[in-house]
């Protein structure tokens, strides 16, 4: 590592999520990451009503907008800015013909997708499918998406296919490259060698010269262009733009500070991704019955995890209650710290549904869907807005609780710890519903795990520790530099 300094090098990791992003300053001084937040940004969807582009969208000029102007203020802050990562959600994408932009990006939570199900199953099973990419199903997969598309005539008019942090890459060097990590969240990249399947995609019609090629997290992308670093403000050959993790869980895992590697891991957010850090894949007809994934992460390891409803179920009840904008998640802190007080004070039990029922993806009323599903059962609802709040946290913890129990299960793995990153973190209600319905130790943080993980990967790729630092000494550093909080179930 080299020697702390006045004015060590700078990072900067762009960390795009479903309800904001921001630009996150980072320095490794003395083996201790610091980090700052130089911008923060809402990510408000778009919906439109009609012509061929009617659904929910993302408003992607406006979010690329907000990373540019974030990441001025960043070169401006640090003259000695060397790097740029970028992370978002994953499966979302751009089409371009001739380098221009062809519609807006579709927001995962569209239901367009669920007609490319249909179109893709009658090409190839989910066992079939499972084989190939080791994902789980969700209908929102790219791979969904892109049948959908394909059957709109829309596809037949691009010629490049860059998911979201591709793309903003894309603008920012004007070269197009795919990121291998979340690569494997569109169906279309082969479990077994991480290439893309071309195999797959001649059968369900999408032409693979669409795809870019593939790149891993710690090699280079490229230089700004001159007109990126000049509207930047800074040095456009003094500037690389990395590939870490881009999808921002391979980012979080990345910095989960494991020091037993078979514990569990939650990166707890929007959604909620629930697993174990493996070395292969597990590919048995349990764990497709169980609907596991095996998603590529840093270093090659795999996140052998379940997709699980996160917070997104409190932010869209937070925003019904305020009559906010459809989509767009997010929460007031002061208002949300009453309502997790209030939860924690709810006495007795209060009922618990399966945050799993996909009637809680797309955006609407949460708090009556939840009444709903209660009713459907016979079962007395949750009452006040407390009493919601508590089922929603108790029904998150179960659902974790199972999720692990069926990863150790399928993976052999016995994990006596939970680590739980991301925003979730900080709440401490879940952590302790956590530890107690999963009997286990959680160990609560770092909260801003996904760009820690960006940063570290910058970090290692710019020489600022050793290009052959193991992963588990990137997550020493980890340790070193933030605090963490301990659950006992």
């Amino acid at each position: 590592m080299r020697g702390a300094s006045a004015q060590a090098p700078a990072l900067a990791a762009v960390d795009l999520g479903a309800t904001s992003g921001r630009v996150v300053l980072g320095r490794l001084e003395e083996g201790r990451l610091t980090m700052e937040q130089v911008a923060r940004f809402p990510n408000t969807p778009v919906r439109f009503t009609e012509g061929r582009g009617e659904g929910l969208h993302w408003n992607i000029q406006a979010l690329y907008g907000a990373v540019e102007e974030g990441l001025g203020r960043a070169a401006a802050a640090a003259p000695g800015l060397c790097s740029i990562g970028i992370d978002s959600w994953a499966v979302d994408y751009g089409l371009l013909r001739g380098g221009r932009m062809l519609g807006v990006p579709y927001h995962y939570r569209d239901g367009r997708s669920a007609r490319g199900v249909e179109l893709v199953h009658a090409v190839a099973d989910g066992a079939e499918l499972y084989a190939r990419n080791g994902l789980q199903h969700l209908d929102f997969t790219t791979l969904f998406q892109l049948a959908a598309e394909r059957e709109s005539g829309f596809l037949g008019l691009a010629d490049r296919l860059l998911l979201l942090p591709d793309l903003v890459a894309y603008w920012l060097t004007g070269r197009a490259r795919a990121e291998a990590t979340n690569a494997s969240t569109t169906g279309l990249l082969s479990v077994a060698d991480r290439s893309w399947d071309t195999g797959l995609m001649a059968r369900l019609g999408f032409d693979p010269g669409l795809f870019a090629d593939l790149v891993r997290p710690g090699e280079r992308i490229g230089p700004l262009t001159s007109e990126a670093a000049g509207r930047l403000g800074t040095d456009r050959d003094g500037v690389q733009v990395t590939a870490v993790g881009s999808h921002d869980t391979a980012s979080a895992v990345a910095a989960v500070p494991f020091e037993d590697p078979d514990a569990a891991y939650i990166s707890s957010g929007t959604w909620s991704l629930v697993g174990l850090e493996l070395d292969r894949p597990v590919l048995t007809a349990q764990a497709r019955e169980a609907n596991f994934t095996n998603e590529g992460g840093v270093d090659g390891r795999v996140r052998f995890l379940r997709n699980v409803s996160g917070l997104w179920l409190l932010s869209e009840s937070i925003r019904t209650w305020r009559g906010g904008t459809e989509g767009a998640g997010g929460t007031d802190g002061a208002a949300l710290e009453d309502l997790l007080a209030a939860a924690a004070a709810v006495e007795g039990q209060v009922p618990v549904f399966d945050a799993a029922d996909p009637r809680f993806v797309p955006p609407g009323d949460m708090p009556a869907r939840i009444r709903g599903w209660f009713e459907e059962r016979g079962v007395r609802p949750p009452g006040s807005r407390a009493e919601v709040v508590r089922s929603i946290l108790e029904s998150l913890a179960a659902a974790y609780a199972r999720t692990i129990d069926t990863a150790e299960e399928l993976s052999g793995r016995k994990a006596g710890t939970v680590h739980v990153v991301g925003g979730g973190s900080q709440n401490a209600l879940l952590c302790r519903l956590t530890a107690r319905r999963t009997g286990r130790r959680v160990v609560a943080g770092p909260v801003e795990a996904t760009a820690i993980g960006n940063l570290l990967v910058q970090a290692r790729a710019a020489g600022l520790v050793d290009p052959d630092t193991a992963l588990e000494d990137l997550r020493a550093i980890v340790r070193a530099s933030f605090p963490v909080t301990v659950y006992e179930p």
